[in-house]
């Protein structure tokens, strides 16, 4: 795609970020139906993932969590533009946080804050949302894509939002931008293949990184557990708890069990607004067969 092809994409991004909530979820759910025929592979992907994670349901109920994880995962498509191009006043009255006080007291301690989440639908929004109630950026780490245009365009997105942005294996990046005092939103649960140990998340052996205590240590850094949902009249939840019992001392492998364990108790409380779509298990141990 030529990069001039994409400005008539950007200002249609815009006005769908500007749009009323309701009518936003609507179109996201609108969507999903429309584009469900076009949407297989994710669609498998997520089937595999949830009956894997959740045998405890029956086969209806796992398709209906499916069919809800799809329209949460279309709706995270729209929440990523109104996260990128929304004005601060279309954001008004959308979010309520609890623990706020505990990001606030970690910066005015002049340490940088690793935000430590996972991977749900509408994480860019939500991370901007607390910035705007913090009042200052909170740095993300992506992954770049591969397209040179694609990753120009979403960069001039994200940096005015974020200010720039670092890259996954950019740890010089991100250890500087802690020690310089910054917030970061951070997530290590997808598929990893180096720096990584088999712990349980939903009772399978995923592929976790080890290395995240060590980046809050030599970050000179706090951690803070961050998590969010939206409720059902499109408010959006967040809270920043306190940092987990044992965490920071625990052997690397227990450090990333303790994380998945925490992530499973959130996941479980909103399953459908978790990004089922990426192959979570997708590395295997050795001798276990391929699960996609």
């Amino acid at each position: 795609m030529r990069c001039w092809a994409i400005t008539p994409l950007v200002w249609s991004a815009r006005v769908v970020a500007r749009l009323p909530q309701r009518v936003l979820l609507t179109l996201g759910e609108t969507l999903a139906i429309a584009l469900w025929p076009l949407l297989g592979r994710r669609r498998r992907i997520a089937r595999i993932n949830i009956d894997l994670c959740f045998p405890e349901l029956s086969v209806a109920q796992r398709r209906t969590l499916l069919r809800r994880n799809m329209a949460a995962t279309m709706i995270g498509a729209l929440e990523l533009l109104r996260a990128w191009y929304a004005p601060s006043s279309a954001l008004q009255g959308l979010v309520r946080i609890e623990g706020l006080e505990r990001l606030q007291a970690a910066q005015a301690r002049g340490h940088g804050v690793l935000l430590f989440t996972g991977h749900f639908t509408g994480s860019e929004l939500v991370t901007r949302l607390l910035a705007e109630q913090l009042g200052r950026p909170i740095r993300a780490v992506i992954r770049r894509h591969n397209s040179p245009c694609l990753e120009e365009t979403y960069e001039a997105a994200r940096a005015p939002v974020f200010g720039p942005t670092l890259a996954k294996k950019d740890v010089r990046g991100l250890l500087k931008v802690l020690q310089a005092g910054e917030p970061v939103g951070y997530s290590a649960d997808q598929n990893f293949t180096y720096q990584n140990a088999f712990v349980p998340f939903f009772g399978v052996p995923a592929s976790t990184l080890t290395t995240v205590p060590e980046l809050v240590r030599r970050g000179r850094a706090e951690m803070l557990p961050f998590w969010f949902h939206r409720d059902a009249a499109g408010i959006y939840r967040v809270r920043i708890e306190a940092p987990w019992a044992g965490w920071a001392e625990a052997t690397p492998e227990e450090a990333a069990a303790i994380y998945m364990r925490e992530l499973e108790t959130v996941v479980r409380e909103h399953p459908e607004q978790y990004l089922w779509v990426h192959r979570r298990f997708k590395t295997r141990p050795m001798g276990e067969p391929a699960i996609y």
